[in-house]
């Protein structure tokens, strides 16, 4: 499967490696009892979303407290 980027597709180097911007966290499921974010990648179409372990999104932890602050307003709102 070809990856289609977009023009405005670049890496940021941390600590000497590529790392990629999360542009948003969509979602959030269990697996094996740990939390995944299913992840929109800055740049990428959505195929390109993918399922991640909090170790894997170190450098967005912004985008992940975000998401679980409206994680969590959602689930209040259903359970009133």
């Amino acid at each position: 499967m070809e990856i289609e980027l977009s023009p405005y597709t670049t890496p940021v180097i941390i600590e000497g490696e590529e790392k990629w911007k999360v542009e948003k966290i969509l979602n959030k499921q269990q697996i094996r009892e740990k939390d995944k974010y299913l992840v929109r990648w800055k740049g990428f179409m959505a195929e390109s979303n993918t399922w991640e372990g909090r170790e894997n999104l170190e450098n967005a932890k912004e985008a992940v407290e975000e998401f679980e602050k409206e994680y969590q307003r959602d689930i209040e709102e259903i359970n009133w």
